[in-house]
């Protein structure tokens, strides 16, 4: 089986970090109130709770033996009160910290999602989305319930031993020291199993990053997968990342519930201790409601201690979590906007790239030393080799990537120095991929400007062509797109895009491979539908079918991390360079005369009525 990426993940070694935990408590301040009165709930209902055995004491030491049935009648009357307090008052805190907790996640996932948003293309390109999805879903519900109930039970517990001590002290000091025998041990086997908790915790939250991570790229391409018959291939990688993480599961599970047990045998040897003690040091003052007493005190102060330890683990596996969380947030955003970036006004389209230098990583440049400027209004081609730089030139007008030298001018200010927003909402930008939302296809269109009515998203459509196509589906244009278009062709797809990109009325428009999945008829006609709306816009093109772009004002002949050669198509043809070699590539397989034709100067039949091969 080859090697998978996914069975590696970043690791995080470090120690427990209090201070990441007390900044994410930061996400509890906003609910300190209901916090604060659930708390103050609790603590008034246990300590109701906890009068239970001191009202045995006095039935068995005091009402019993005098015979006196009303005030047993009265114990018993308050014994039930204080069970059906504590009951209500639980009910109460169940319903407040579930909205506590609710509204911990909701703060939480959208700081991360505000956060993913202004995210840089360079972070996406350099890890699986899967590993981000679950950092954005997973981690966040992993984490919410310690943050609401858990903290709000941990301060709930310690109130409550606390009053547990005062009553065992109040009761008998002597006898509190033996129900106290157990506590050094509790504290060790803590200290001795933490380390292995909380590493045991990172390695599974690592686990399900790269499960996740998997799953996510099997169900992007799954078409790939079954065209290649690989099914067998990845269903051996899912099973390695699955057992892997089924094993480190087992492991945590049994590190984290180990202390159980451990706990239980304390608490059991006290109190065994404590009826020892008891046995043999039984001096008047200490009565058998006195003994009983102190028993129920002791099973009540361990029932803490369970939840305290669990609390604990908890707080051990939600580190590994919030460690993941902290590493996402912490993320810096490379692209953003200046101090004091103003907003740039309605622009000309005038186009400048400054002695530009840009490269992905260090050791391998794109872009070196590129200078070239656009004037208001005219429309430029990006021709070239494949990896030669030119969606990445498109990429730096858009501030999706910042140069590393030189700069890049928009009517002659820096793209640097404005508002990203303010910048982008004048470009209208089509990538190589064309992406579809879940919605009709009117929605889709729309989504280049949402105050559009109809009318004018059906005009984009049909200055595109893509008006013919959504009228003969059964629905038109309230016909219900899939998750990435699925259920469209791929020219399709691009069509409802271009309407997209046009609605949004750009003063710059960026074409990346825009027309490559559509057919040359469609293409023409498109290309005479979108003269009008080019005129006065300054457009990029970006093409690797010469007939999308000889009718550019220029064309810029990218290789070698600069411009080689620029003339209009014509221009281009006589100079006989790369641009020559690149155009007669494309007409080699019609033999002689095939580029004649593609003049105009007659040729083959098999050419299209453009004039290009099919």
């Amino acid at each position: 089986m080859a090697r998978n990426k996914y069975d590696i993940d970043e690791a995080l070694d470090a120690p427990f970090n209090a201070r990441q935990f007390r900044r994410m408590l930061g996400y509890v301040r906003p609910y300190a109130g209901r916090v604060a009165a659930t708390f103050a709930l609790t603590v008034g209902a246990n300590a109701l709770a906890l009068l239970g055995p001191l009202l045995l004491k006095s039935a068995i030491d005091t009402m019993i033996p005098a015979g006196n049935l009303g005030g047993l009648a009265l114990l018993a009357l308050a014994y039930a009160g204080t069970v059906a307090v504590s009951a209500v008052a639980m009910r109460f805190r169940m319903r407040f910290m579930v909205r506590v907790g609710q509204g911990i996640i909701h703060d939480v996932r959208l700081d991360m999602f505000r956060h993913l948003q202004d995210l840089p293309f360079s972070y996406f390109d350099s890890r699986p989305h899967g590993k981000i999805l679950v950092r954005l879903v997973n981690y966040v519900n992993a984490i919410s319930d310690l943050l609401s109930n858990g903290i709000v039970n941990m301060l709930a517990d310690l109130t409550s031993l606390l009053i547990i001590l005062a009553y065992l002290l109040a009761v008998d000091p002597g006898l509190a020291l033996y129900a106290l025998a157990g506590v050094p041990f509790l504290v060790a086997g803590l200290l001795a199993l933490k380390g292995a908790q909380r590493r045991a915790q990172q390695q599974l939250s690592r686990r399900l990053s790269n499960l996740n991570a998997y799953t996510h790229e099997s169900i992007e391409g799954v078409r790939v997968t079954q065209a290649f018959v690989r099914e067998d291939v990845n269903e051996g990688v899912f099973l390695t990342l699955n057992r892997a993480y089924r094993r480190d599961w087992m492991r945590a599970a049994m590190l984290s519930i180990s202390m159980w047990p451990y706990i239980d045998a304390v608490s059991n040897s006290t109190v065994a201790l404590l009826y020892a003690a008891g046995a043999l040091w039984l001096r008047p003052e200490v009565t058998v409601g006195m003994l009983v007493a102190f028993v129920g005190y002791v099973w009540r102060f361990w029932a803490p201690i369970n939840n305290l330890s669990a609390f604990y683990s908890s707080m051990l596996s939600a580190a590994a979590y919030i460690e993941r969380i902290f590493e996402f947030l912490d993320e810096p955003i490379v692209i953003d906007d200046r101090p004091g970036a103003a907003d740039l006004p309605r622009i000309r389209g005038e186009v400048a790239f400054d002695h530009v230098s840009f490269r992905y990583e260090e050791g391998a440049p794109v872009l070196e030393d590129l200078s070239f400027s656009v004037a208001p209004g005219e429309t430029v081609a990006l021709v070239g080799p494949t990896g030669a730089g030119k969606t990445t030139i498109v990429s730096l007008l858009s501030r999706f990537y910042d140069v590393q030298e030189g700069a890049v001018r928009v009517d002659g200010v820096d793209v640097r120095d404005v508002r990203m927003d303010s910048l982008r909402r004048q470009m209208g930008i089509m990538l190589q991929e064309p992406f579809l939302f879940p919605g009709t296809l009117l929605e889709n269109i729309r989504y280049g400007r949402l105050d559009a009515t109809d009318e004018e998203c059906i005009a984009a459509a049909r200055a595109v062509r893509a008006d013919e196509f959504i009228r003969r589906k059964p629905k038109g244009y309230a016909t219900e797109v899939h998750e990435r278009g699925a259920g469209l062709s791929a020219g399709e797809r691009q069509l409802v895009s271009f309407a997209r990109v046009l609605l949004a009325d750009p003063r710059i428009l960026v074409l990346d491979e825009a027309t490559s999945s559509i057919d040359t008829r469609t293409e023409k006609a498109l290309q005479e539908g979108l003269r009008a709306l080019l005129a006065g816009r300054t457009s990029f093109v970006i093409a690797h079918r010469l007939s999308t772009v000889r009718n550019a004002d220029r064309i810029l002949y990218v290789d070698g991390g600069g411009v080689r050669e620029s003339g209009t198509h014509d221009e281009l043809l006589a100079f006989g360079g790369a641009y020559r070699s690149l155009y007669d590539s494309q007409f080699e397989r019609l033999g002689p005369g095939a580029t004649d034709a593609a003049e105009g100067r007659g040729g083959p039949a098999r050419l299209d009525a453009e004039g290009v091969a099919p």
